[in-house]
């Protein structure tokens, strides 16, 4: 038996988050749902989807926002087909999407037989998708602090665990977020664990 797609669903209503999960299940997916940005692109470091079908409309950051993030967290990411799936549907807001990069842009009302359809098809398209190899080093140290953080543990937290101090973690998170070359502690482990730098 093959094995299930999955699908990163950013939807911030909650009914239509479970119905959007309930009829791609149906459909064959395995979906995680997110009710906001940040919870998405965090979940990202430990689960890497086949897709991710988001709202444009969204709390902290908006789809628009999470797309126009892609290129810093890494390439591999950049490779997932991205689909808007909101109820903006003005010629600006569809530019927008398609300058950063979406795949499709979908407008609600929820037409599921031809979601499901597209779906497949930018799954099946993406994958011949190459995942570039990296030139990136990361010591075990580093591995170990992206690891810990990957899994939302502090600075505090991770100090405890290594038996080292807050300092000196903060120290190689730094070092890890400059190899990488992204701008967070989440993007440097998101980036990490999508290059198989690390495994959370």
């Amino acid at each position: 038996m093959p094995e299930r797609k999955k699908i990163l669903c950013i939807e911030d209503d909650a009914d239509t988050r479970d119905l959007l999960i309930e009829e791609l299940e149906e459909a064959g997916f395995q979906v995680d749902g997110f009710g906001d940005g940040a919870s998405a692109l965090a979940a990202l470091a430990s689960d890497r989807p086949d897709l991710i079908l988001c709202d444009i409309d969204l709390p902290e950051l908006s789809g628009l926002e999470i797309l126009r993030s892609i290129p810093e967290i890494g390439p591999a990411f950049r490779a997932i087909p991205f689909i808007f799936l909101t109820a903006y549907g003005q010629r600006e807001n569809v530019i927008a999407a398609r300058r950063l990069g979406c795949d499709e842009y979908i407008v609600k009302p929820i037409d599921f037989e031809l979601l499901i359809e597209t779906i497949q098809n930018r799954i099946a398209r993406s994958a011949g998708r190459a995942v570039p190899v990296t030139n990136v080093h990361l010591t075990d140290r580093e591995v170990e602090v992206l690891t810990w953080s990957a899994r939302g543990k502090s600075s505090t937290d991770i100090a405890v665990l290594l038996k080292v101090s807050e300092r000196t973690v903060n120290f190689h998170v730094d070092n890890a977020i400059r190899k990488l070359d992204v701008a967070t502690r989440i993007q440097a482990a998101v980036k990490a664990a999508l290059l198989g730098l690390i495994v959370p």
